[in-house]
């Protein structure tokens, strides 16, 4: 198999044209039989396979800077960077990222899984090119698979242009985001005005123009209308010369041919330029390419008993009853539950793209103009609009609800994507509530009590999957839930973490220690009951799947003091993950390790219990 001979970028040049056709080939399949034994991100690698090709027989990486945005496409990188061995564990614990990982390998610059950063990594490394005086070295950024929707993209844009920084932004268009007209002869003007040859003549006659009498300026400005006129008669591009950057393309991505050609003559620009490439999403690949929701995007989907589904199910009911519900997704409509709901309410539910912090501000005015906005988002991403949240829906106490999936330790997408910094983060602001469900059923009642709260707005955050309970095992309202009584401990428990704290609570009867446990559900504002009863405990102990440093134990320790007032405040101990960032691996296992599973509950409580009291 010719794919058993790339060991790194150097063994793809010397292949000729029918060999490259024969390793797209055989790289698809290997990827299609990786992700499908792993999971993982599938579509976007499969049509990224002759670009990334071409972008390693035309420049040199390391020594030349490849970046990717986002990185769930940059699979096939990994593989003719000398990693395909490590395919066999994709996304487990101790083996291959997922991602880029500067960790991995010198090829890897940027750990990137956030989108739409990657312009602006592009600009930095170039301005520190030019400062150090390095001319022998390119950068090339690609972006795509939705990047460019994201105002953080278009920000690095407008600098690159600023300062005439000299970097390739490659823009992997596979019809996820920005799609101009193409046409034979744009094709072939768009191949003209990149070649060098082309740039050199134009900038004698522009030259030349100037230089006659009387006229020049007029001529030259005439002429530079013309050209504007035919860009935009022929490619929508104008956008990027406006902004100071040479445009070219569209090509053909799976063209390698091509690519290299177009790259060779990019890579000889001195300032920024984007080559705008066309590609299939999930190319060669039947499922993938018949896949009209996301082009198999990632193997994962919603399923039946997963907080997602339950999400779904509970805001259709609501949106049914309430006509000012809607539903607001970064690019992930199917991810967080949606699409469903846009099946019943198409013109209910808005999807502005890979952009959270334009998302929370749009919700803000949604809510002042009198609807009730829904936004459904990962964890991870919403701490990207922590600004948008705190001072353009908190400070003008709007009633915006946040729903935020995947909170908690997430598992095998590693250290971007664990959502432990929510409870820190939003409990900070001033009028927000916080609400954690701890099981299927209560993600449908918070919400129902989320909508009908009017004094600000409120965040609810789950994990990937709940169990399910009977109907009285649900809370109501901004209670807290006493699941168990005891004399000795009282651990309080903040979402998922109610289950192993119950287990952990069995586990301690046997040692003689008898345990209240409470589902914490509020977090902020902490039920008022609940904080006294914790209070009159010898021994307190909070647990929560997020930063231990300034989360939910934090505010719920200060809550128990306050109601102490004249009383001996309880030892308290706060469990929680550690201020680092974590690894892939499984969700449980990470939690085990860390002393938040059954086991660990019970070991701590037994040494808070236990300890001596201080003097």
């Amino acid at each position: 198999m010719l794919l058993d001979r790339i060991h790194s970028p150097a063994d793809l040049r010397g292949l000729s044209a029918e060999q490259l056709e024969t390793l797209a080939a055989e790289i698809r399949t290997f990827v299609v039989d990786a992700v499908d034994r792993t999971g993982g991100h599938l579509g976007s690698n499969l049509g990224a396979v002759e670009l990334t090709l071409a972008v390693h027989r035309v420049f040199e990486s390391p020594r030349d800077i490849v970046l990717w945005d986002t990185g769930h496409q940059a699979y096939v990188h990994k593989i003719v960077t000398g990693r395909r061995e490590g395919f066999e564990q994709l996304r487990q614990e101790g083996g291959l990222s997922g991602y880029p990982s500067r960790k991995e390998s010198p090829h890897d610059w940027v750990e990137n899984s956030h989108a739409s950063t990657i312009i602006s990594y592009a600009h930095g490394l170039a301005t520190a090119m030019s400062r150090n005086e390095i001319t022998d070295r390119r950068i090339v950024a690609i972006i795509g698979d939705g990047s460019l929707t994201g105002g953080m993209a278009y920000e690095g844009l407008n600098n690159l242009g600023h300062a005439g920084s000299r970097a390739i932004i490659i823009l992997n268009d596979n019809g996820r985001s920005y799609a101009p007209t193409v046409s034979r002869l744009g094709d072939s003007l768009a191949r003209l005005r990149l070649d060098p040859r082309y740039v050199r003549s134009r900038a004698r006659f522009e030259k030349l123009l100037r230089s006659a009498p009387l006229v020049g300026e007029h001529l030259e400005r005439g002429f530079e209308a013309t050209m504007a006129g035919v860009r935009d008669y022929f490619e929508p591009p104008a956008f990027f010369q406006d902004l100071g950057i040479r445009y070219t393309g569209p090509f053909d991505g799976h063209d390698i041919a091509g690519l290299e050609s177009a790259l060779h003559d990019a890579a000889e620009y001195d300032g920024p330029i984007v080559v705008h490439v066309l590609t299939q999403k999930g190319r060669g690949y039947a499922p993938a390419e018949n896949d009209p929701i996301k082009n198999m995007h990632d193997t994962g989907s919603v399923e039946p008993g997963s907080c997602a589904a339950a999400f779904t199910e509970a805001l259709i009911k609501e949106a049914e009853e309430r006509p000012e519900v809607v539903a607001i997704t970064a690019a992930m409509p199917d991810s967080t539950g949606l699409l469903p709901f846009a099946e019943r309410f198409p013109d209910r539910l808005i999807d502005v793209g890979i952009a959270e912090q334009h998302a929370v501000t749009s919700a803000a005015g949604m809510a002042m103009g009198g609807l009730r906005p829904v936004f459904a988002v990962y964890s991870t991403f919403l701490s990207r609009a922590f600004d948008q949240v705190n001072l353009d829906v908190g400070l003008h106490d709007q009633p915006v609800v946040f729903c935020l999936d995947r909170a908690g330790i997430t598992g095998s997408d590693g250290p971007s994507h664990h959502g432990v910094l929510d409870l820190v983060l939003f409990t900070k602001i001033p009028n927000m509530t916080v609400l954690a469900p701890s099981s299927y059923q209560e993600i449908g009642v918070m919400l129902h009590d989320a909508l009908d709260h009017t004094d600000g707005p409120v965040l609810i955050r789950w994990p990937k999957v709940l169990p399910e309970c009977g109907p009285d095992e649900v809370g109501a309202g901004l209670r807290g839930r006493k699941v168990r009584a005891g004399r000795d401990v009282c651990i309080l428990a903040v979402g998922k973490m109610l289950h192993p704290a119950l287990e952990a609570a069995a586990a301690l009867a046997a040692d003689g220690v008898e345990a209240t446990v409470w589902d914490v559900r509020c977090v902020k504002p902490a039920d008022r009951e609940m904080l006294e009863d914790a209070a009159g405990h010898p021994t307190v102990v909070t647990v929560e799947d997020g930063y231990k440093a300034g989360g939910a134990g934090s505010l719920l320790a200060a809550g128990i003091r306050e109601c102490c007032e004249e009383r001996l405040v309880p030892r308290i101990e706060i469990l929680g993950v550690p201020t680092q960032y974590l690894d892939h691996a499984k969700a449980d296992d990470i939690l085990a390790r860390l002393g938040l599973d059954a086991d660990g509950i019970r070991s701590s409580a037994l040494r808070a219990v236990r300890a001596p009291s201080p003097l």
